[in-house]
């Protein structure tokens, strides 16, 4: 009654026995799993057994040369960092470290408005479903125009704006961010909002006293505004140069990717994509094959940068050691409260933390992919020859925000 059905299963499971023993005696490196290649089922029949075959399909990984990064052509960007930039930013620290009390009306450029952005309609209607959000705007970031009609308002009136109208283009960035929106986008910039004052207060700036300097700076060693300014300019050059190297990076990524010849069993990979949508899309509706098709260049890319990452790391012998993911868990912690990292980094508590972290596999993933992606760039980084080049910090934004756009 049962020996045939059991007959079945025990063949199925040697064909997988068979198949994984083969792949690791010839040590084939394949992309996915291997797929059996459609025949006809043989009759299995218990009372009179026999040898079959069965045949499947595999992606075997490709041998391939990485580029030559010493002779990739490389700009290592040094950013000015100028007084009206470094006056920008002790300006920013004192409103944002400075003292707020409540105002009747608004009547001043150093006035704050909290308010709420409500997406409206061209009549004033409410939009269903659009976007509303809190915010805090000092008076000085609205267009000049605006700020004329928003004198002697209070809390309780409300205005209407048209984004593009309301700010100007450096003040549009940071709001149309803060409301999930793209200042370079006609349809977002012309969005209309309501704005409910619900609450009028002014912004005292901080003094630029030793009080205000040690808070910044604890360790003491800033004293004068001498002192301070020079605090602030190493910060931002730190910062800076920090999105110099992340130019850098973008560079030799797409270098090693545009650079490295590999050919990839494309109709297998597209065969193996359909299996997997097939397989991960129970409940909804599948990618069709012409979708399908349509992601493969994006798919290849990324597989292109995953084996060059794996060739880095084998040919390298670069290893993410169980060490280096408990440290990355402790700074992404400190990183959580501000940076600020207690005197004593062996509390229980911290350790508890740590140990529960490297307990979540899908965390433990996403640490190794970046400590990893971290070390191919930095072995990457001894390779090239970057040519200097000076560049204001606008223009290194605005080159960056473009190069962005190319490549979405």
């Amino acid at each position: 009654m049962y020996g045939p059905s059991l007959f079945t299963d025990e063949i199925l499971k040697s064909v997988d026995k068979e198949l994984i023993n083969h792949l690791q005696t010839e040590k084939a490196e394949i992309f996915g799993q291997p797929l059996p290649m459609e025949m006809e089922v043989p009759a299995f029949d218990l009372n009179n057994p026999g040898e079959y075959t069965f045949n499947f399909e595999i992606g075997l990984k490709p041998e391939f040369e990485l580029a030559d990064l010493a002779k990739a052509d490389i700009t290592g960007y040094n950013i000015d960092i100028t007084d009206e930039m470094l006056n920008e930013e002790i300006e920013r620290l004192q409103n944002r470290y400075g003292n707020m009390t409540d105002k009747e009306a608004v009547d001043g450029a150093n006035n704050v408005l909290n308010v709420t952005f409500e997406e409206v309609d061209a009549d004033g209607n409410v939009v269903e479903g659009g976007l509303k959000k809190d915010n805090s705007l000092l008076l000085s970031y609205f267009a000049e125009a605006v700020q004329k009609e928003l004198n002697g308002k209070k809390a309780g009136d409300s205005f209407n704006i048209i984004l593009a109208d309301a700010f100007e283009d450096k003040e549009l960035e940071f709001i149309a961010s803060d409301l999930g929106l793209n200042k370079d986008n006609e349809s977002d910039k012309k969005k209309t909002f309501k704005l409910d004052i619900t609450k009028v207060s002014e912004l005292e700036k901080r003094e630029l006293n030793e009080e205000f300097f040690n808070q910044l700076f604890p360790d003491g060693n800033v004293k004068t505004e001498e002192d301070f300014r020079a605090a602030v300019k190493d910060q931002a050059f730190n910062y800076w140069a920090s999105q110099s190297r992340n130019q850098i990076q973008d560079q030799i990524f797409h270098k090693l990717v545009e650079n490295t010849t590999i050919s990839f069993p494309e109709p297998f990979l597209r065969k193996w994509l359909i299996t997997q949508n097939a397989q991960e899309q129970e409940g909804q509706p599948a990618k069709t094959e012409e979708q399908i098709d349509q992601e493969m260049p994006t798919f290849l890319n990324q597989l292109k940068w995953t084996l060059i990452s794996e060739k880095i790391m084998r040919d390298q012998k670069i290893e993410v050691k169980q060490d280096e993911l408990k440290a990355f868990a402790q700074a992404q912690l400190f990183s959580y409260m501000g940076g600020m990292m207690p005197n004593d980094t062996e509390q229980p508590w911290v350790n508890d933390y740590i140990d529960r972290m490297m307990k979540d596999r899908k965390y433990v993933e996403d640490a190794y992919n970046r400590i990893q992606s971290q070390k191919v760039f930095e072995w990457a980084e001894t390779q090239i020859k970057p040519v200097a080049q000076q560049i204001s910090a606008e223009d290194f934004s605005k080159m960056v925000n473009e190069h962005q756009h190319a490549h979405r």
